[in-house]
């Protein structure tokens, strides 16, 4: 079975460090990619340090990675969609069952049987868990392979593989567009790319943060208004005016304070992830009939969608472009939101050693 180089964490508690990992030889419908740039997701952080143990429990050794771009190096006989040497793309699933009533809708993502991510879970193919795209190559087969634009700047475009498309579904599905008035909550990797999706989908735009050092990046990212949440008077100025709310902070956080802004009929999304419960008060669902919801990535067409969208408008994140050897500091910095807003690993710096 050949080896790939890769980055991987060994236990909770131990850093990233290199490691030689299995690939499969890629079967007649695979896409083997060597893989130039990978985002790195907080999710990353979590998974590694086994903080979703209720949820998702890691199994170690770890190679993590599910915003992956690279270059085709070899096709199976049966793929159609890709030849050697096209840029491709690979985001956080690479099967499902195929089957059932949400993979027939195209909704892979809420797959009833559980879709295979691209890391930390279980490999059909090979008695192990998967590994993701902090490595020098993956296979996958050409139904969870996405193409990429030649033109597209590809360590941005690594991001929009989970960031990019945890805030364009929801937005697409509640029908964000012009006349409405949507709010994203939280300026971070996933924040910004919600904001600059509601201002290209020609929404009026409000950005809440809690910190007023972000007021002029939101607005050159595509916020109309910027709100410090932490405002008391700001926030009561905007309630019960809003269609439409993106919630993306991961942290603790008062969730009632933001369906307050809610008009009726007003939905509250929620695509971070706290780890733990927040409290909602009855009454602020109740009265004016107001909707709380939650919304994970999107599915494979939906995510060829966004790509395209992206390409069209021009539209990738802002990331910091990081060695693979400083993976470990970019955590840490992760931790303390030092980053605008996103790092992606240049795997270049793998294969160099």
């Amino acid at each position: 079975m050949p080896e790939a180089r890769a980055y991987a964490a060994a236990s909770a508690t131990a850093p990233m460090a290199a490691a030689a990992i299995p690939r499969r030889e890629p079967t007649d419908r695979d896409v083997q990619i060597e893989i130039l740039y990978c985002g790195v997701c907080h999710s990353d952080l979590h998974q590694v340090r086994d903080e979703w143990h209720e949820f998702a429990p890691t199994v170690y050794p770890c190679v993590p990675g599910h915003e992956i771009v690279g270059r085709v190096v070899r096709v199976g006989q049966a793929v159609r969609k890709f030849k050697a040497g096209d840029l491709a793309a690979v985001g956080c699933m690479v099967d499902s069952c195929r089957t059932c009533s949400s993979c027939q809708k195209g909704l892979e993502q809420y797959c009833l049987s559980a879709p295979t991510f691209t890391y930390n879970s279980p490999d059909k193919h090979l008695e192990r868990v998967t590994y993701g795209g902090y490595s020098e190559s993956i296979v996958v087969d050409e139904a969870f392979t996405l193409r990429v634009s030649e033109r597209a700047n590809l360590a941005a475009t690594a991001p929009l593989l989970c960031a990019g498309i945890t805030t364009y579904s929801p937005l697409r599905h509640w029908r964000v567009g012009p006349g409405q008035k949507v709010g994203i909550v939280g300026l971070g990797g996933l924040g910004h790319m919600g904001v600059k999706f509601a201002r290209a989908f020609g929404a009026h735009v409000v950005l809440f943060t809690t910190s007023p050092a972000k007021i002029e990046d939101g607005r050159r990212l595509g916020a109309h208004e910027v709100v410090v949440s932490r405002d008391a008077a700001a926030m009561q100025k905007q309630a019960g005016s809003f269609d439409f709310i993106l919630d993306c902070v991961s942290a603790e956080h008062d969730l009632n304070a933001y369906l307050r802004l809610l008009r009726l009929d007003g939905t509250l999304c929620l695509v971070g992830a706290p780890q733990k419960p927040l409290p909602v008060a009855a009454f602020n669902l109740i009265i004016p009939r107001r909707s709380f919801a939650g919304s994970g990535i999107g599915g494979i067409a939906e995510t060829q969608d966004m790509l395209d969208f992206c390409a069209q408008h021009g539209i990738s994140s802002d990331v910091e472009v990081i060695p693979i050897q400083k993976i470990n500091e970019a955590y840490e910095r992760l931790l303390r939101s030092d980053v605008r807003y996103r790092f992606t690993i240049d795997m270049a710096s793998l294969r160099a050693g």
